[in-house]
């Protein structure tokens, strides 16, 4: 239960971060192009706003969340940019204001639900509150990233990247699953260092399987927002490798990621 209230209060503190990095942009620098394919400034902040949305009402009217889940289901390839489509249509300060609006109610009710045991619906596994609000931290992460890298501006990162490292770790079944690979047996261990220096472990100390590396390189590898040749991430064992070259972080089919730019694998 004490780690719901720490989660939601980083994933508020992760959406304000990226609120500075957007809130004094000129209107024409929101139609700036970002990473993603089709996507600008706009269509990332109308994106998490749609997100954010969405798990509002799982929380809340589980109903309605159903009704979602049946349009995505029935659009599976465009649902996800139909919506980021809409709202990069609005005016910049429309958007601004929709997505503060929005991240501010689910916040609240994800405090209002913590320790209460309730799972939600989404559109994987249900999620507990604390789970929903890590999710919602990784997400905003990520697209933070690609507004970051629209502006050239570099981010410092945090600990709480540790949120997501554990999400990339936990995700370790759906990846290979996603790729019609099967899971491995064996157990694996990931030791990484989080940005304070302080140490981020999972799994045996004595597993064959081995991943180590920065949290923040490892946090850009499962989000998929760089090329595994251009971070610092090492594999010891056959499973562990063919997994860095497949990690994902997030629920849905794998996505292309991004192209290397010559790094140092």
């Amino acid at each position: 239960m004490s780690e719901e209230p720490s989660v939601i209060d980083d994933l508020r503190d992760e959406s304000e971060e990226l609120d500075r990095l957007v809130a004094g942009l000129e209107e024409e620098r929101w139609a700036l192009a970002t990473p993603a394919p089709r996507w600008t400034v706009a269509h990332q902040i109308a994106h998490l706003a749609w997100t954010d949305h969405s798990a509002l009402l799982a929380v809340e009217d589980s109903d309605a969340f159903a009704g979602l889940v049946e349009k995505a289901l029935a659009a599976p390839d465009t649902f996800v940019d139909e919506g980021a489509e809409a709202g990069a249509a609005r005016p910049p300060a429309e958007l601004l204001a929709e997505w503060r609006d929005g991240r501010a109610r689910l916040q609240k009710a994800l405090r209002e639900a913590a320790g209460s045991r309730a799972k939600f619906p989404w559109y994987g596994p249900p999620m507990s509150a604390a789970s929903m609000a890590t999710g919602r931290l990784m997400e905003t992460w990520a697209h933070a990233q690609d507004v970051a890298d629209a502006l050239g501006v570099t981010r410092t990162p945090t600990d709480r990247l540790r949120h997501i490292a554990r999400i990339g770790v936990r995700a370790l079944p759906f990846a290979f699953g996603a790729h019609g690979l099967p899971v491995p047996d064996a157990e694996f261990r990931i030791e990484l260092t989080l940005p304070s220096g302080a140490p981020w472990t999972y799994g045996p100390e004595d597993a064959a399987q081995r991943v180590t590396g920065s949290a923040l390189d490892f946090c850009l590898l499962v989000t998929q927002r760089a090329h595994r040749a251009d971070l610092g991430v090492r594999a010891e064992g056959p499973d562990a490798d063919r997994w860095l070259d497949i990690a994902q972080a997030f629920a849905g089919p794998p996505g292309k990621g991004r192209p290397a730019k010559g790094g140092t694998r």
